[in-house]
């Protein structure tokens, strides 16, 4: 199992960017699957998270401004963040395990298969 993240960067308060998650040694479509960042000196914490049968999980903080989408031909996950604040910034890491019931979606603990995190910085 690997899961290869990219899309991260550099931008202004209220940009977009969207984060794409390439997966390879499952299918994307039959795991629970989900982005998590995690800020210096804080815990890493979930931002949405989706369910083998495609239902999302939003942290509180990004509702509304995060989504969360599946790409099962390309095998490949996406956030596209909208509207983006400054405490937004932080390292973004994609996840994936193959049993995580739908009520621990937002736990990290959860999740066996981690990328390696990409960065997200946003300048107020």
């Amino acid at each position: 199992v690997q899961l290869v993240e990219s899309g991260g960067g550099s931008v202004q308060a209220r940009a977009s960017l969207k984060l794409s998650c390439a997966a390879s040694g499952f299918t994307i479509s039959t795991w629970s699957m989900g982005w998590f960042r995690q800020a210096p000196g804080k815990a890493r914490e979930a931002v949405v998270c989706i369910d083998s049968d495609g239902t999302p999980s939003y942290a509180d903080s990004v509702k509304g401004r995060f989504d969360i989408s599946k790409d099962n031909a390309e095998n490949t996950l996406y956030l596209q963040m909208n509207d983006l604040k400054s405490e937004d910034t932080a390292t973004y890491y994609c996840a994936a395990d193959p049993s995580t019931p739908w009520w621990k979606l937002l736990v990290p603990s959860q999740y066996k298969h981690w990328g390696q995190g990409t960065q997200v910085t946003v300048s107020s």
